[in-house]
């Protein structure tokens, strides 16, 4: 089994959807049990995935990736493509999240949907085969088909049990998506016959083109990789969203069901944050590094400007669901600045907090789909004293939006601590730059809070609202856990992340202080406009680090 772990967890979602095709469509009970059922499962098959990954990292297993499957172009070998599965830390915290995310969203849908249960649920298990594919993928073909298979389920999910504006809303996601896609495709060809002319072989293998990409910059010259790296850029600068290509994410977490909301937020927006992580950052290491293309600088102040801008936003919505909305573009700012920082505190600090961002925002959209369940209105405007008919669900949200602006012993604060802490070793004015974005968070779901659950209850169809049902505890059970335990002791999670990122930073910035590794301490003069460049600036923190 642990030889095949990873094709196991790949595909029970999509045999509970294949099996769901023999259930009669009357029978929508059946059809949920069976969802349910298959979900849970995936997220149980997922378990032993723990424990394995743990052995390996206590005992020093230095394989770039673990748990691999299959081999380079053994699927369509005259193409070069092959079946080939393997993870490494960063991408196992991602489908440990997406198992757990997947099984909560689906039992959220119990209630919820009415209309066409059958296609509902099989799309949803079609969905989470595509996503856990995504992050398993060590083929470029492999991962392109399960990138663009992902986003079929998307669409419809958002157009059929949408809101009353779902086709327009569902169009957006996909044309957005599907733009970014076609770029990254001719990014994809361009690095495959790059690494024909340099090996004489065809092949989509990502070992293989971890070892000939980086040679594009110097091959080609700066200005071919700066747009291959930006062929890219585009597709993953979509899929967060970063500013200003985000425009598509409210419409799309407005108007789509609960569910749908979760597993984008939660899952689907980090597929952006790792196709940088996976392939900008180690296939175009010079692109990032060189200070005359100016990319690295592009990518902070983006980053900047989707921290302070998604937060102010948030502040002045009026739909519940959409200040979440707004909220994303705000902490998925966070997770670009680390992953920029280009050390390893900021990108270990980015990949916690996607998880954090999965469990928050996760547990934002249910909270709001319980209560537009009961009442059918997100206005903000329709609420006040919640909390003296709804105390469970009062609690709950409380610590959820704690959790979500970072509060100290939750998952928020460790994951945006490390991030500004990178951030801070590069740059002390970006640093300062993003450290609103923590205030102005609390500002927003604070005054949230206050309007909804505080007061008396001043709207007569508010006074015989009904607390949690069991099976709505049970949803925030395991995202509460995670919340308290990230918060509580993140070592286990600094330890998973600790061999991929040093890898990942090694190949990107090979000059930078390994753990272990003596550095010397010297000031070399620099000319004035260099010294002002952050990446022709060492800080004392660093050096202090490696020498220590």
């Amino acid at each position: 089994m642990q030889n095949h772990i990873l094709s196991i967890i790949l595909f029970t979602p999509l045999v509970g959807a294949i099996l769901l095709l023999f259930v009669p469509k009357e029978n929508k009970e059946a059809v949920r049990w069976i969802a349910n059922i298959f979900a849970l499962a995936g997220f149980l098959v997922s378990l032993p995935l723990v424990p394995w990954f743990w052995a390996l990292v206590k005992s020093g297993d230095t394989a770039q990736f673990k748990f691999v499957e299959g081999a380079a172009n053994n699927w369509i070998p005259s193409i070069g493509a092959g079946y080939m599965l393997g993870i490494d830390g960063i991408s196992f915290l991602l489908i440990m999240l997406t198992t757990m995310l997947g099984w909560i969203s689906i039992l959220s849908s119990w209630t919820a949907i009415e209309n066409r249960v059958k296609e509902y649920y099989i799309w949803f298990l079609v969905l989470q085969t595509g996503m856990l594919g995504v992050f398993m993928a060590l083929d470029f073909f492999l991962f392109f088909v399960f990138w663009e298979a992902m986003l079929v389920p998307m669409y419809l999910l958002i157009g059929i049990w949408g809101g009353s504006r779902k086709l327009y809303a569902a169009i957006k996601f996909f044309l957005y998506t599907l733009a970014g896609s076609v770029l990254m495709l001719l990014g994809i060809l361009f690095l495959y016959f790059h690494h024909h002319s340099v090996t004489g072989i065809y092949s989509f293998s990502l070992t293989g083109l971890y070892d000939t990409a980086p040679r594009i910059y110097s091959d080609y010259g700066p200005y071919a990789a700066t747009l291959l790296f930006l062929s890219f850029f585009f597709a993953f600068a979509i899929k967060v969203p970063m500013f200003p290509f985000h425009t598509w994410l409210p419409d799309a977490h407005v108007e789509a069901p609960t569910a749908g909301s979760v597993i984008l937020a939660g899952v689907l927006l980090k597929m952006g944050t790792y196709g940088f992580i996976r392939f900008s950052l180690p296939f175009f290491p010079r692109v990032l590094t060189d200070p005359a293309t100016h990319i690295r600088s592009w990518m902070i102040g983006l980053s900047i400007v989707a921290i302070i801008y998604g937060a102010l936003v948030s502040l002045m919505q009026k739909d519940m669901k959409k200040l979440v909305a707004y909220s994303s573009v705000s902490h998925l700012g966070f997770c670009t600045l680390g992953i920029f920082a280009l050390n390893p505190a900021g990108l270990s600090g980015s990949v916690l907090q996607q998880i954090n961002h999965g469990i928050s925002t996760g547990a934002l959209f249910l909270i709001v789909g319980i209560l537009y369940e009961r009442r059918h209105t997100r206005e903000i405007s329709e609420y006040g004293g919640i909390s003296n008919v709804m105390p469970v669900y009062a609690t709950i949200t409380m610590i959820m939006f704690l959790s979500s602006m970072g509060l100290p012993l939750l998952n928020g604060f460790v994951g945006e601590f490390t991030i500004l802490q990178g951030t801070f070793m590069e740059n002390w004015r970006w640093g300062a730059w993003a450290v609103p974005g923590v205030v102005l968070a609390a500002a927003y779901l604070l005054w949230l809070y206050q309007r909804v659950f505080f007061g008396t209850v001043t709207n007569p169809k508010n006074e015989k609202l009904h607390d949690l049902t069991p099976r709505e505890v049970a949803t925030f059970v395991p995202l509460l856990i995670m919340a308290f335990w990230i918060g509580l002791y993140p070592k286990p999670f600094f330890q998973i992340l600790e061999q991929p990122v040093n890898h990942t930073i090694a190949i990107v910035r090979p000059d930078y202080p390994q753990p272990g590794a003596a550095v010397t301490a010297t000031v070399k003069p620099v000319a004035p406009d260099a010294a002002a460049d952050p990446a022709h600036s060492v800080s004392i923190a660093q050096a202090e680090k490696g020498k220590n």
